[in-house]
């Protein structure tokens, strides 16, 4: 019987490090035409991006926005070409769908955040531009921003870690983790962008490993979901 050190290597070997064999490589003409769209794609995305976050909480405007995001994200994705879902390993070195894996990703980021917004939540200057962003579910329909949240984790790892991957020759796992923290500057909000990085770099490193999107999504909409559901009540522990 394996230890718990021993365990964790094994998981993070396979889940973020040791690649999946696969060959999903574009005809030269598909992989210039998906970096066109990937590019144009980027531009609009992150505009939208930086308009929606600095919508007044409460403004119904906010849902037009995110879902004008949304739009764009799944658009430029399913425009760019063929896009993949991907193969993870399994405990016994077989191979099939990334599924537990990107839970169990998705609950130790989740848990990773929560802890650190404890201390946080102890930082006036730290705090007060993260519950700016809350209270987007606050003072809107909770429903509304959530079932959002949801779509919008999905839209964007199949742009992010599905097309703009795809689309880039070298350097995918630090190109999209920057290009990912970067759509969110237009916040002003220095976690969020933090944030994006740490998210990013994860699901880049599943995509990776898998050679799909699918890791990707399951891990990011676990943590997005959570972080909305859980992160109001651990911030109001500490007032």
């Amino acid at each position: 019987m394996r230890g718990p050190v021993t365990e964790l290597r094994a998981f993070v070997n396979a889940a973020l490090i040791e690649k999946v064999e696969r060959d999903h490589r574009d005809p030269d003409d598909v992989f210039r035409r998906r970096q066109v769209v990937v590019a144009l794609t980027f531009v609009v995305g992150t505009a939208v991006l930086a308009w929606a976050l600095r919508i007044t909480p409460g403004d119904p405007l906010f849902y037009v926005a995110t879902l004008a995001l949304a739009a764009v994200w799944l658009v430029g994705a399913l425009l760019s070409g063929p896009l993949h879902a991907g193969m993870g390993h399994t405990r016994r070195g077989e191979t099939a769908r990334p599924i537990v894996q990107s839970l169990v990703l998705g609950v130790l980021l989740l848990v990773l955040f929560l802890v650190g917004a404890l201390v946080v939540a102890r930082i006036p200057v730290l705090r007060e531009p993260v519950d700016q962003l809350l209270d987007h579910a606050r003072f809107g329909a909770f429903s509304a921003v959530l079932a959002i949240t949801f779509v919008n984790g999905v839209v964007e790892e199949l742009y992010f870690r599905g097309a703009l991957y795809a689309a880039l020759p070298r350097h995918q796992v630090t190109l999209t983790t920057l290009l990912y923290a970067l759509t969110t500057v237009g916040s002003g909000i220095p976690l969020l962008v933090l944030a994006a990085a740490v998210i990013g770099l994860v699901t880049a490193l599943q995509r990776r490993v898998t050679g799909g999107f699918l890791g990707p999504i399951i891990t990011h909409v676990v943590w997005s979901t959570g972080m909305l559901l859980l992160l109001p009540p651990a911030l109001e522990l500490t007032r």
